[in-house]
């Protein structure tokens, strides 16, 4: 998905919440003409077809993956590209934006993100350990974390920096490629001289501490990287994705990040 696509979903999603909010939308009970409800229980079909169709006749730029019940009654999830889930009515006539939760008789459950979690775990879980700078602890591997890294980001170099304690906590990290200017820059230009090094990992520190590398080419995965980052949600490096497919956006202190990944600290 491209960054343009990107930037046009998260406006139309932004803009339906955003319309809801200030009332722009056509909420006036005179102007709405409510169908009664034998005759859309008849028109809806159970799997989300007429909802489906509807939407790519009014919206068909939206990239719509795929459309199944959500576990609110008459409501259906529409999985779109990045990750971004749209809800709508069976019968094709109310869509929102925004995740669903379910209350519980404790917490509040955000049902939106648990399938994310899970869609992330499994496109995470096809990545080779080959295809990642990996950062391993001498002793006991206790957690695994996948790292979306890009080499000019401030915080992916702080965090860097937390990698031999990381690993001295027994905490394995892959590196991923997300140069966010793009394809084609400067940035993606040096993360895949850093691939193509004799010594990977090396090269990518250098390259991290802003020290020149020497530029090489080879067949690399920096590009299929980046996609996959926009596929499970990234939007900004670093971005850090647990084995159990939680995203968490940001650098996080080794001790913390441990502390989250259940991982003792002393």
């Amino acid at each position: 998905m491209t960054s343009t696509k990107i930037t046009l979903l998260g406006a139309f999603v932004a803009g339906l919440v955003a319309a809801a909010a200030a009332g722009l939308l056509n909420t006036q009970a005179d102007q709405v003409t409510a169908a009664p409800a034998a005759a859309s229980t008849v028109a809806a079909k159970e799997d989300g077809t007429i909802l489906l169709e509807r939407l790519r006749r009014v919206r068909p730029d939206i990239p719509i993956n795929s459309v199944s019940p959500s576990e609110a009654p008459g409501i259906y999830a529409l999985e779109l590209d990045g990750g971004t889930t749209l809800y709508g009515t069976a019968d094709g006539k109310y869509m929102f934006a925004g995740d669903l939760y379910s209350i519980g008789d404790t917490e509040l459950v955000n049902l939106a993100e648990v399938k994310r979690e899970t869609n992330r775990a499994t496109l995470m879980a096809e990545v080779a350990v080959n295809d990642a700078w990996v950062f391993k602890p001498v002793g006991e591997t206790k957690a695994v974390v996948s790292v979306f890294t890009d080499v000019d980001c401030g915080y992916c170099r702080k965090l860097h920096a937390e990698v031999p304690r990381l690993n001295e906590l027994g905490i394995e990290v892959r590196y991923l490629a997300y140069p966010r200017a793009g394809i084609g820059s400067a940035s993606y230009n040096t993360i895949v001289s850093a691939w193509c090094a004799d010594d990977r990992g090396s090269a990518l520190t250098k390259a991290k501490a802003g020290k020149a590398i020497a530029p090489k080419t080879c067949v690399n995965p920096v590009a299929a990287q980046f996609q996959l980052g926009q596929d499970v949600g990234v939007t900004g490096t670093p971005a850090i994705v647990t084995s159990a497919g939680k995203l968490l956006p940001g650098y996080m202190p080794a001790d913390i990040l441990a502390e989250t990944l259940g991982v003792p600290t002393s």
